[in-house]
Order: structure tokens, then C-alpha cells, then sequence
């Protein structure tokens, strides 16, 4: 994993000496805090949270150097199998003309496109301690109140959604001008049930009738 070409990519080449001096390495970035990098000379709160954001996507175990190269992973949920009852807020992401891109675009070109836009996603979503539950292609579906509740989550997934439209509007991907479309619905459910086994398992929302009869259902859309 090279450090240097990870902090690069994110636009913060400038702390790529106090990494290297302070040995963080594969291993260690994964387990870095908000505490660890004030300690490494990153005052800059703009910073942090981009640093905290960018790690909580690799969402591999510590030393797995695929995080680099893969799609942004998923915040770690608590492990076990107990499922819990509780107020959700639930939103879904999606590309705009994303079936228009993959027929002008190489799968290459396409790849990189999408993977540009899970990571925007993932780092608007991470500063409002979202959930990102699940990728689905072009499909990104994010858990507030899940497995952190807050008072506020609806406030929060909105104000999350709008991060997104922003962010993923100002991506330069391949010269593509991008839009993501957001939904967002709010109410009681059961969540935390592992369904299937290995990589393939996740973790699932069960909606009580409250949910499906509409509580709350605040709504971001981008046409």
C-alpha cells in the first residue's frame, strides 16, 4: 500500500512526511483517529474530515491493500446477528443517465466514473455519520440512525443529500458532467438481521407499517 500515492489522491500530499515519520503505515491507517491526526501535525478540521472520511471508505480490514484499488467500502457495523428495533432514516442515491454512460463510455472509463461517485457519496454521507449500508451499481443506500442514532437523523440525511447533489456535481470524471438523485424516507423499523454468509452477507432493514405508510418522508431530488 503506498501511503504517499493514497494522501495524493486526496489532495493532501503535504502531510506525506509526518505519515512517513510516525510510521503509519497499511496497518495503522485504518485505526487512525481524529486525535491521532491533530497528533500528526493536521490541524486544518477541513482536513480531518476528509482524512477520516477517505479512511472510513476503504471499509477493509487493517493491512488489506485492496482497499486502494477497490470500490469505497462500507462503515463497519457492530458485528454479531441481533437485530434491533428503531427509528430509521433511509435514503437511496442514484447516477442520473447512468445507463446512458455505459454505453458511451469504455468499462474502464465507466469504472472510474462510478467508483468516483460511491466515493463522493461515501465521504458527503460519513460527515453526518451516515451508514452506507449497500452498493448497487450506480445504487447507494445509506442508514441515519444506523448503527449511531442521533435526534436529528432526518435533518441529517438531508442535509447529506444535498452534500451529495453538490459534490458529485462538481466531480470531474472522465469529462462527464454527473447528477445524483436522492429519496429519503424516515420511520420505524427492524434493523441488524445478517442475511447470507461470507463476502455476501449484510446487513438488513426490516420497515414495521409505520415505515410503509409514509412517517416522514422528506425528499431530495436532483432531476
Amino acid at each position: 500500500m503506498d501511503i504517499a500515492a493514497w494522501l495524493n489522491r486526496l489532495g493532501l500530499q503535504q502531510y506525506e512526511q509526518a505519515f512517513r515519520d510516525n510510521d503509519v503505515d497499511a496497518a495503522v491507517l485504518p485505526e487512525l483517529t481524529a486525535d491521532d491526526l491533530i497528533g500528526l501535525g493536521v490541524t486544518s478540521i477541513g482536513h480531518r474530515r476528509k482524512l477520516l472520511a477517505a479512511i472510513a471508505a476503504l471499509g477493509d480490514k487493517p493491512g488489506d491493500h485492496r482497499a486502494l484499488t477497490t470500490v469505497p467500502g462500507r462503515a463497519e457495523a457492530p458485528t454479531g446477528s441481533r437485530a434491533e428495533r428503531r427509528q430509521l432514516t433511509v435514503m437511496f442515491c442514484d447516477l442520473v443517465g447512468s445507463t446512458e454512460l455505459s454505453a458511451r463510455l469504455d468499462p474502464e472509463d465507466l469504472r472510474d466514473v462510478i467508483t468516483a461517485y460511491h466515493r463522493a457519496v461515501a465521504e458527503s454521507v460519513s460527515g453526518f455519520d451516515g451508514f452506507v449500508a449497500k452498493y448497487m451499481g450506480d445504487g447507494v443506500l445509506v442508514y441515519f440512525g444506523y448503527p449511531q442514532a442521533h435526534e436529528d437523523d432526518a435533518e441529517r440525511a438531508i442535509r447529506a443529500g444535498l452534500g451529495i447533489i453538490e459534490n458529485v456535481a462538481r466531480l470531474d470524471a472522465k469529462s462527464v458532467q454527473l447528477q445524483a438523485r436522492i429519496g429519503i424516507a424516515a420511520g420505524l423499523v427492524v434493523v441488524g438481521d445478517l442475511i447470507g454468509e461470507g463476502s455476501a452477507q449484510e446487513q438488513s432493514s426490516s420497515p414495521f407499517a409505520s415505515f410503509r405508510s409514509g412517517v416522514s418522508k422528506p425528499s431530495v431530488n436532483q432531476p
